[in-house]
């Protein structure tokens, strides 16, 4: 058996869609959540008659299930089918007696338009809190010229068969690996004990890279745990909405926050907080920028933020502001003094009463007290932008569980 590497990355400054609402089932109405996203964010690679399945770890319980697959960004509309879930074992392979076909109207194939999503119809099965499923989806022949739709920075491992459906399998095939997210957005769950979703949205900061592959240790999952642990926290669900690259301003790698923040954001299913950590790579991006309208002054940020504010509100949802974290030694012209004085400005201003509902001061949680501008060295990945798995866990543990308390 031969494996091939299958990868597919873009270079950025840092490497960094759902139904809401209440959904009757049986006799009781219960709240689907999103237990786990993964936000899409470019065109990939297209499969061609191959398995690819996908390891996901749940933030929250429930006993159903149902999955999001996207075209956003394909050329085409795209068939897709068999799906399967299963609880994960080690690795690619699957806990036996676990599987579960999934249908979408009550059909094993789909095809989802060109720039849209599909929600699967929910299945039956009991799913625990920060636990691994494997999620199958086989790709047609017809699709071997079609870009795949992809979540670049997955940090984690999917499988790909050389040929063939395996998303039954238990002992699954290792032909091929890739280091993407295929297709899969969402897996979200219901059940008498769901409540509602917090949403990370920001950039590759939030994507948690620099931390270990296939561990789950961005902040939000270290967050997800700790919410666990609280017993009058433990029906809330976490959605990691991170892109590499992502710009409050501008698009980049992947739409702009304003141009995604309804699909990634808003529109995710029993969504009623918001953690937002954006600008860092606007501010980066202005030391390289040529033109003027390219340049950015804190106060572009912060009407930037208050946009987004408004929105959610509008929406009935809280958002909480975090302090962009220190980049100092990260590279001329991506890390300046005129860079450093706009992030501290922007910091200020998010943790000024009335600015947001409430402030996680990331930034305060890694930096060195010797030298503010710069991360701590335990915290630091090495690039001096991103954290590392310690760094990303003594984020979440700056974060204020009071926040999520249930309040009117």
């Amino acid at each position: 058996m031969r494996q091939r590497v299958l990868k597919w990355m873009f270079a950025g400054s840092v490497c960094i869609v759902a139904t809401c609402a209440m959904t009757a089932t049986g006799a009781d109405r219960h709240a689907w959540v999103d237990t786990w996203t993964a936000t899409p964010d470019i065109a990939g690679p297209a499969l061609n008659a191959q398995t690819v399945r996908q390891i996901v770890r749940t933030s929250v319980g429930g006993s159903e299930v149902r999955v999001r697959l996207s075209n956003l960004f394909g050329s085409v509309p795209i068939t897709l089918g068999p799906v399967h879930v299963a609880l994960g074992a080690e690795e690619a392979d699957a806990v036996p007696g676990s599987d579960h076909a999934l249908l979408f109207n009550g059909k094993p194939i789909v095809t989802i338009t060109k720039g849209e999503s599909v929600l699967s119809d929910p299945v039956t099965m009991d799913v625990k809190a920060l636990q691994k499923l494997a999620v199958s989806i086989y790709v047609p022949a017809d699709a071997r010229y079609h870009a795949s739709t992809i979540h670049n920075a997955a940090l984690a491992t999917a499988y790909i068969t050389e040929t063939g459906d395996a998303t039954a399998a238990v002992q699954y095939p290792r032909d091929e690996v890739s280091g993407n997210r295929f297709f899969l957005t969402d897996v979200e769950v219901a059940g008498p004990a769901t409540k509602h979703t917090l949403v990370a949205f920001g950039d590759s900061i939030t994507d948690g890279v620099g931390s270990k592959e296939n561990a789950n240790e961005r902040w939000p999952d270290y967050l997800a745990a700790r919410l666990q642990a609280d017993a009058k926290l433990k029906s809330i669900g976490v959605a990691n909405a991170g892109i590499g690259g992502n710009r409050i301003l501008h698009d980049d790698y992947g739409p702009s926050a304003p141009a995604r923040f309804d699909r990634d954001a808003l529109d995710k299913p029993g969504v009623r907080w918001i953690v937002l950590l954006e600008g860092i790579n606007d501010i980066g991006g202005s030391g390289y920028a040529w033109e003027l309208k390219d340049k950015v002054v804190a106060q572009q940020l912060i009407d930037g933020m208050k946009t987004l504010i408004a929105r959610a509100h509008a929406r009935h949802v809280k958002v909480y502001g975090a302090t962009l974290t220190p980049y100092g030694g990260s590279g001329w012209p991506y890390h300046s003094v005129a860079g450093e004085k706009t992030r501290q400005q922007v910091n200020a201003w998010i943790r000024s009463p009335g600015a947001f509902d409430g402030v996680m001061d990331f930034d305060k949680a890694v930096r060195d007290p010797a030298a503010p501008e710069k991360m701590l060295a335990a915290y630091d990945s090495g690039d001096h932008l991103h954290p590392n798995s310690a760094g990303y866990r003594a984020m979440a543990n700056a974060v204020d569980l009071s926040l999520f308390a249930d309040k009117p």
